[in-house]
């Protein structure tokens, strides 16, 4: 596999912000608490800066910057032209994408409906309800049902009053159906792993993603009888993750034809280093000018929302990480195949929730909390996977002569069409 196909890596290890996101998170948290409360009317003034249908907010315009510039450095760095030439090792990939698609969605919905639906619904509060946007193109009277929500008037909106634990399980859904984020590239490798699948992984995943986020997520809230927005889902995935992949592309294109392919490596994605993280943090200060009322009020409602996040984590990491013991992968295959399952892409989910749900929704709260945990987590996992390596030393083992042989050329190839690659780089 191609060390450097399908998205160009700008750095080596944690940067500041990587290193430090869960404190920058916890500050956000405190800012927005405390904006909320002393200048209430600024959050609402910009939640009110919304595109509106049937008079109710669809789209925030301030959110739905900021979130593009969260998805824009993602998307600039994926070289489509060595996606497929680095896919070639078919095994570790088809793992990923089983785990990512077929298995986490799934785990996720059942141990979120567990913990919070089940086990912490009396400490939620089993009478505790939510407000959530109408779905896009839907005008119901005032007292309508739509699946578990009823049509109230909030604020002087039509909005779908629905049980709290429900929307908090919404916004675990959207965590659940968005693998793979680009800090998935610093955790590969922190872990020593193959950096080439990691790679090439999160370039597909951000185009499976333009298949399948929508279908899954419509058919896990449906099953979980929430709202079912399908044309703002639709809507989602055109403005969070079709906008920046296109505008990404094109803008890619354009400015190595002008400035060159190291100008636009060394210089350009330098600069845009920190604009997710920048933009992450501005968003996460007006989630929760919103939602601080329920913070104070009930501090352990993050607890809550994290533990089973925190399970989903761990289990898709092993899953993934004993799978690959068992089809013979190498290590460096194994642990960032194991860590891009784990890993969730909190930069859709939050705009997803946002979009669906609303700024202030328990949908949103719940993809914040991923962001919360999501550091501390996979350097923990890193760890282990460093302490694990042993593990998968005897891969050779149980292979007959023609299995060991094919294996090794495999290998060989690969080395060899690096090596191409990198003389082709040097001319």
């Amino acid at each position: 596999m191609a060390s450097e196909a399908g998205i160009k890596k700008e750095g080596r290890g944690l940067s500041l912000f990587e290193k430090y996101l869960s404190v920058w998170v916890l500050l956000c948290i405190v800012a927005g608490i405390f904006l909320g409360r002393v200048a209430p009317e600024v959050a609402r003034y910009l939640d009110g800066l919304a595109i509106y249908v049937n008079e109710a907010p669809v789209v925030s315009i301030p959110i739905a910057v900021c979130l593009f510039f969260m998805m824009y450095p993602i998307m600039v760095k994926i070289d489509f032209g060595e996606v497929l030439m680095a896919g070639k090792n078919l095994k570790p990939v088809g793992l990923t994408l089983f785990v990512n698609w077929a298995i986490k969605p799934f785990t996720m919905y059942a141990i979120a409906l567990f913990f919070l639906g089940y086990a912490f619904k009396g400490l939620i509060g089993p009478d505790a309800v939510d407000y959530v946007k109408m779905p896009l193109g839907l005008d119901l009277p005032v007292g309508a049902t739509h699946g578990v929500g009823t049509v109230v008037l909030h604020n002087g909106l039509k909005m779908l009053e629905v049980p709290l634990w429900r929307s908090y399980l919404a916004g675990c859904i959207l965590l659940g159906i968005a693998p793979c984020t680009a800090m998935v590239l610093v955790w590969g490798y922190l872990a020593r792993g193959n950096d080439g699948h990691t790679l090439v992984m999160v370039a597909i995943n951000s185009l499976t993603m333009l298949f399948l986020y929508g279908p899954l997520g419509g058919f896990l809230l449906g099953v979980g009888r929430l709202p079912v927005p399908w044309q703002a889902l639709v809507l989602s995935i055109g403005i969070y993750v079709a906008l920046p992949l296109v505008a990404g592309y094109f803008s890619r294109k354009l400015i190595i034809r002008a400035k060159g392919v190291d100008w636009f490596e060394q210089k350009f994605l330098h600069v845009l280093t920190p604009v997710t993280i920048i933009a992450l943090l501005v968003t996460l200060i007006l989630l929760f000018s919103f939602k601080g009322d329920v913070i104070v009020g009930n501090p352990l409602t993050i607890l809550w929302i994290a533990i089973p996040l925190f399970i989903q984590t761990n289990l898709i990491f092993w899953l993934a990480y004993g799978l690959s013991k068992a089809l013979k992968l190498r290590y460096e295959d194994a642990a960032p195949s194991a860590m891009i399952g784990a890993s969730n892409h909190f930069e859709v989910a939050i705009a997803t929730a946002t979009l669906l749900f609303g700024l202030a929704s328990g949908a949103a709260l719940a993809t914040v909390v991923g962001v919360l945990i999501e550091v501390p987590v996979m350097l923990m996992l890193v760890k282990i996977c460093l302490g694990t390596r042993h593990w998968f030393t005897d891969w050779l083992k149980g292979m007959n002569l023609h299995e060991a042989v094919a294996r090794l050329m495999e290998d060989v190839g690969r080395m060899q069409q690096e090596l191409r690659e990198l003389k082709a780089r040097i001319r």
